[in-house]
């Protein structure tokens, strides 16, 4: 909270050395209409936070899995594991947005709600980044544990969900946390398709009051605020694991 206020005021002391007139009765709490466009801006909050959850919750599943089949002993799979990794670890995240929005209904008429098109986008994004993730956390386990695995008559699956992965998951936690803060950020790119997010709310109330500065300011530290939230829940959880070995 500290930090949050310390970039506030940073602002505030930054825009005090310019000639630039701050606006800032348009989210003044003690006036009707400075906590109307309050509201309005923090509206979009329930938004940006179910996308962001939801996409990171299949970009985990959807990468463990492309990581399994990269360590395949078959080609096929492997040659699968690459492709869908440098196809989607290429293609710019607005590009891959729009392209589901407005593409999909185009080619295989399949259409679908900005909220959705939203989630498919982020999630296929970053599952391809979460795969990487995977398979090195996964590798970074020593095959004695796997040896362990076999010895105690384990099959591949037990070996995997019991042995290998808890051990995986705390070393590349700190890494998934960055991951998770990615998609916190780029979700706001989804405000392109109209979905009602913190900064198509902020876009919105832009062009009524025409204070872009103060609104886009606003913005940012709605957004740090998020992220110094996951930030310090992610160090946390670190922390347990750690404890718990």
């Amino acid at each position: 909270m500290k930090i949050f206020f310390l970039v506030f005021l940073i602002f505030l002391i930054g825009g005090c050395t310019n000639n630039y007139n701050w606006g800032w009765y348009i989210l003044n709490p003690r006036l009707d209409s400075g906590i109307s466009n309050i509201k309005f801006l923090i509206s979009g909050l329930s938004i940006t936070i179910s996308i962001s959850f939801i996409s990171i919750f299949f970009s985990l599943l959807v990468g463990l899995f492309i990581s399994l089949l990269g360590m395949s002993l078959k080609k096929s799979l492997k040659w699968i594991n690459r492709i869908y990794i440098e196809i989607f670890r290429s293609i710019p995240l607005l590009v891959l947005i729009l392209w589901v929005y407005y593409g999909l209904p185009i080619v295989f008429g399949i259409s679908l709600g900005p909220f959705v098109a939203g989630i498919i986008s982020l999630a296929l994004s970053d599952s391809a980044f979460e795969a990487e993730i995977f398979r090195a956390g996964i590798q970074s386990v020593g095959k004695g544990q796997q040896d362990a695995a076999k010895s105690i008559g384990l099959n591949k699956f037990q070996e995997m969900n019991l042995i290998i992965l808890p051990q995986a998951l705390r070393i590349i936690l700190p890494a998934i946390g960055n991951q998770f803060v990615y998609v916190l950020k780029m979700s706001s790119l989804v405000s392109i398709i109209g979905l009602a997010d913190l900064t198509r709310k902020a876009n919105e109330l832009v062009v009524s009051v025409y204070r872009p500065l103060e609104i886009y300011t606003f913005l940012v530290l709605e957004y740090l605020f998020l992220i110094l939230i996951i930030s310090y829940l992610v160090r946390k959880l670190e922390k347990k694991l750690n404890t718990n070995l």
